[in-house]
């Protein structure tokens, strides 16, 4: 019997029953992620770490799950985690967390489950009641995993490329609060689509089609339908609509802003300045995001999450 946060469950193997058995198994590695500032962590991560030890895991954790833990786990930053052959990443807490957790383990094709802390959950929609049954389908090889498009932008400033990054949600080009609105142009594989003067842009994939792009008036995509989506915000023009446009081409946004101050967020995180002829340039990545899933549809998530109405019998 396990007890988390108030949440009694059963769990219904022995250790005694499985010594035999995970003796002879190969060693594999688990990574866990967890949001910081949730003493939660602390009442779900005993059982889980005795479950993963019991399983035959090496365990490594990120600082924040390590303000919770024992002093004998190996404890690695986020951004080094790439750097060990995980077999299965653990993320406690809601969607940023998991987007942080899936940007820096993105290039070893490890398979995340997320454990829903939050209150939205559309990306970590497993609640912790549910935690050691998706578990024991992960090692029975049952669980379900969905595929998931990865985002790689480039900054260009002056033909030079700044930086690189993997995005998984959305990369938005925007003004800040006080600036007036922007210009920008928009190329798609080097041809030119239009100038937009807006509050912004955002060049969302599937996944991030939820986020900033809906609050935006951006459609909904299935996560799994390969396009993206280029949502402008606030466009001064009522005929600039989001376009949806397959994840073969490359997509590109050239900020004119000579008076005015703009910057680039990606997947919400704190926004890098940017320059009047700087370009974002997007194109799919050649990594994807594996996420282990409960089996719920998407359309049972937007009824939930959305609080979409139910069909009246």
């Amino acid at each position: 019997m396990r007890s988390v946060a108030g949440q009694v469950f059963l769990y219904n193997h022995t250790f005694d029953r499985l010594m035999p058995t995970l003796q002879s198994s190969p060693k594999k590695t688990a990574a866990i992620i967890s949001r910081p500032g949730r003493p939660v962590v602390a009442d779900i991560l005993p059982d889980l770490l005795e479950w993963l030890i019991a399983h035959n895991y090496r365990i490594v954790i990120d600082p924040e799950t390590a303000n919770y833990a024992a002093s004998s786990h190996e404890v690695i930053a986020r951004t080094h985690m790439a750097s060990r052959a995980l077999d299965l990443v653990i993320v406690l807490g809601g969607d940023g967390t998991l987007l942080s957790a899936a940007r820096v383990t993105a290039a070893v094709d490890v398979p995340l489950l997320g454990v829903n802390l939050g209150s939205l959950g559309f990306l970590t929609d497993v609640p912790v009641q549910s935690l050691y049954s998706m578990l024991d389908a992960i090692v029975e090889g049952k669980a379900p995993v969905e595929h998931r498009a990865l985002m790689q932008c480039e900054l260009l400033r002056a033909n030079e490329v700044r930086g690189t990054y993997n995005v998984f949600n959305d990369a938005v080009v925007n003004k800040t609060a006080l600036a007036r609105l922007n210009d920008y142009d928009l190329f798609v594989d080097g041809v030119f689509v239009s100038s937009y003067r807006a509050d912004g842009m955002i060049v969302a994939t599937p996944t991030g089609s939820t986020a900033y792009s809906l609050s935006a008036g951006g459609p909904i995509l299935v996560p799994t339908v390969n396009a993206f989506v280029v949502t402008p915000v606030a466009p001064h023009s009522l005929t600039h609509r989001p376009l949806v446009l397959p994840d073969s081409v490359q997509i590109e946004i050239l900020l004119r802003n000579a008076e005015e101050v703009a910057y680039l967020s990606l997947d919400g995180q704190p926004g890098l300045d940017l320059r009047d002829g700087d370009r974002v340039r997007c194109r799919r990545s050649e990594h994807q995001v594996k996420l282990f899933r409960t089996g719920s549809d998407f359309f049972h998530a937007l009824r939930t999450k959305l609080k979409w109405g139910e069909r009246q019998i």
